[in-house]
């Protein structure tokens, strides 16, 4: 019996090792600094983690990028030297020689094991310098890769203000959406746009995207009468959302349930838990789930999400009736799996490191009903999968491709098997209608080039040299 002729069974969750097999969390400053253009992040830890971060960033480093590594000596480890003084000479250096609105300190796995109370030293030093200090752990102990975002969101919901900075009418103007959406139009042209939303309680949305897909997504949302009061992270750090008690707030993307906690807990925000704007799929259901939240009836979104998977034809063809694993590394997976179903290819598995249930219920039961439509079997979902036990299964199941970590890229591209990075993702426009296509142009790649490779005949010297 093959794949696809297997009747779609119940997600089957498993745990493997409880170990992260990912890359480290406190790569989420390679992001998050260029979100957030007046911040400044200081990450304490050691050597390793410096080299770590000048490898991630690669060539960042000749675009100046506002962060600097707070590097632990011996001293410091063995509580030879004060660390209140040490960091506070460093940061009254950070505002020395650039001034920036807030200072992210990013704790580490040294800071973790040593136990220094860097939310206890903030605050202090915070009213010492002038500069708000917002403290994120992102060690490797406790998160995976994109989870160092999430920490640093979650901190930064605290700081969201409870009340408009501005006066009620010229507040509108000030908030940054609205100054981007209304650059260049009439006073006029902006009172008439805004009678086009429906009367609804404020709306955040939280998770770090670039700009235009934050302009995309807030169209999208615009055409069916909802307003988004605001993002966290806004672009500035002095430009966050105001978030009163009772305000709806909806995520993008799947690892922010702590984030997604702390609004709800700490801020009294209610959550709308919809699936993830990823893919055409993905982002209709999102775009639906929070419209009838509002009770609004949507609009055009039969035609718009036709229209997208028009445009996918192309790419669709090469990899339909193909299938894929997922190794585990960014969290992204549930939704990209959900995705490339519905694109037509079967999962065997999902590695992924860690999820919370009950933040990505709405993906999860998106992901059922996705292969109930196509009638492929249901993943199998692996949380903290056993690196050494998946390349066993891979062995046997020979899928058509395998989204990994970078570590075993090369080992599984030498048994021939096509690979994926799954940090491309991570740094790739992939949410909303029309970057569907930038996924499916990073999952086909190796497929077209291996492709290539067999028109000119050299896939058998490949194998020829991996065999020798």
């Amino acid at each position: 019996m093959t794949l696809a002729e297997t009747e779609p069974q119940a997600l089957n969750f498993e745990c493997e090792t409880g170990n992260y097999h990912t890359f480290c969390p406190i790569s989420c400053v390679a992001w998050l600094y260029q979100k957030i253009e007046d911040s400044f992040f200081l990450v304490i830890g050691t050597k390793t983690c410096g080299y770590f971060l000048q490898n991630a960033m690669g060539v960042m480093i000749f675009a100046e990028p506002r962060y600097a590594m707070a590097e632990l000596e011996e001293g410091d480890i063995s509580a030879q030297l004060n660390d209140y003084e040490e960091l506070k000479r460093l940061c009254t250096q950070i505002k020395r020689d650039r001034n920036p609105s807030v200072i992210v300190w990013i704790g580490t796995c040294t800071t973790e094991i040593i136990k220094m109370d860097l939310e206890g030293l903030a605050p202090r030093l915070e009213a010492e310098i002038g500069i708000p200090i917002v403290v994120a752990r992102a060690n490797g102990l406790d998160y995976a890769f994109t989870q160092g975002e999430d920490t640093v969101l979650a901190a930064m919901v605290n700081r969201c203000p409870d009340k408009p900075l501005a006066a009620e009418g010229d507040k509108e103007e000030r908030n940054a959406i609205s100054k981007l959406l209304n650059f260049g139009r009439k006073k006029e042209e902006i009172a008439t746009s805004e009678s086009e939303y429906v009367d609804h309680p404020p709306l955040v949305l939280f998770g770090s995207l670039p700009d235009p897909v934050v302009t995309q997504l807030t169209l999208e949302l615009k055409k069916q009468g909802i307003k988004v009061s605001g993002w966290l992270p806004a672009k500035r750090y002095t430009e966050l959302p105001v978030i009163e008690e009772g305000y709806y707030v909806a995520g993008v993307n799947p690892f922010l349930s702590r984030t997604a906690t702390t609004f709800m807990r700490r801020r009294k925000c209610k959550l709308i838990g919809a699936p993830f704007p990823i893919g055409p799929d993905g982002t209709r259901a999102w775009i639906e789930k929070i419209c009838s939240v509002f009770g609004i009836e949507p609009k055009g979104l039969d035609d718009r999400e036709a229209q997208i998977w028009a445009g996918l034809e192309d790419y669709l063809q090469l990899i339909r009736g193909k299938s894929v694993f997922f190794m585990g590394d960014n969290l992204l997976e549930i939704s990209l799996a959900r995705f490339l179903i519905r694109c037509g290819m079967t999962c065997p598995e999902i590695g992924i490191p860690y999820m919370d249930k009950r933040y990505q219920a709405a993906e999860l039961a998106l992901l059922e009903q996705t292969c109930r439509e196509m009638g492929v079997p249901t993943p199998k979902i692996v949380e903290k999968p056993d690196n050494y036990n998946q390349l066993q299964r891979i062995n046997d199941l020979k899928p058509d491709l395998v989204i990994t970590g970078m570590a075993h890229a090369n080992p599984l591209e030498a048994r021939g098997i096509n690979t994926k990075w799954s940090v491309e993702f991570t740094f790739a426009q992939i949410h909303g209608f029309t970057n569907a296509r930038d996924i499916l142009e990073l999952v086909t790649r190796p497929l077209r080039r291996n492709n290539n490779l067999k028109d000119l005949g050299w896939d058998k010297l490949v194998k020829e040299d991996a065999t020798v």
